[in-house]
């Protein structure tokens, strides 16, 4: 399983980073903050972290949200 750094943004100061092990970006950031997150949205107001992963030699990101 891939290594996610999930970083926590729902508060106005953005928290430290968490690592996980986990198989999609969705599950790491369940597993990391506890809330389900779905990609797609554009709504500042629902957004609860980013998810970094390397694949390949290559750095991907997701932004998450909350589902509506």
């Amino acid at each position: 399983m891939p290594l996610f750094r999930v970083i926590d943004l729902r508060s106005g100061t953005i928290e430290p980073e968490n690592l996980v092990d986990a198989r999609s970006p969705e599950d790491a950031a369940l597993q990391a903050l506890g809330e389900k997150g779905v990609r797609g949205g554009q709504n500042r107001n629902r957004l609860i972290c980013r998810v970094y992963w390397s694949q390949d030699g290559q750095t991907n990101m997701v932004r998450l949200y909350r589902a509506l």
